[in-house]
């Protein structure tokens, strides 16, 4: 198991391959749908983003409402490929440096996030209550009219994670099941 703290440097991303378990800890920021859609609007238009993603990971997910006395709620993981249409150009503006999830991404995420340096980590469908456990704090940075699709920066400590697509394309959703074909 590999322990990783934010922010990630490149040559700290360069030594990690696709299917190797990490635990990450330090700050996150969740984007979806919606909030994927203004950040591209923002750039299209020439505009700072509301958030410097440099060095950070972004996680996929809509948090449910916190239970008296709880950080957050469910935080699982949302389906990737929803937000490849606006990934590519994300991470040439951005510089972000791992993207949480859960899915494939299509052949231009896998080409970006080799061109960019950036891993593509995928988090456990239906454990959004052990993904909560794991974010020690949480406060909405921006679009809040978004609610749970609002932008977060949640502090997590030990996250589990699967390297899904590696920096240099090393794609478990592929290369995984190569392995077991039979010809």
């Amino acid at each position: 198991m590999i322990h990783l703290q934010t922010p990630i440097e490149i040559s700290e991303l360069k030594t990690l391959k696709a299917g190797e378990q990490l635990l990450l800890s330090g700050i996150i920021y969740t984007a979806r749908d919606a909030a994927h859609k203004r950040l591209v609007d923002l750039l299209d238009s020439g505009k700072e983003l509301p958030v410097d993603l440099k060095g950070q990971f972004l996680y996929y997910t809509g948090p449910s409402p916190a239970k008296p006395g709880d950080v957050i709620g469910s935080a699982g993981p949302t389906t990737s490929s929803r937000m490849d249409k606006y990934t590519p150009q994300l991470l040439a503006a951005t510089g972000l440096r791992g993207i949480i999830g859960k899915g494939g991404r299509g052949d231009a995420v896998v080409e970006a996030l080799r061109q960019y340096d950036c891993l593509y980590c995928a988090a456990t469908g239906g454990a959004g209550a052990l993904l909560g456990s794991c974010i020690k704090s949480a406060q909405v940075l921006c679009y809040e009219d978004l609610g749970p699709e609002a932008i977060f920066e949640l502090t997590v400590e030990n996250f589990p994670l699967i390297v899904a697509i590696d920096t240099i394309g090393g794609n478990m959703f592929t290369d995984g099941p190569a392995r077991f074909a039979t010809s």
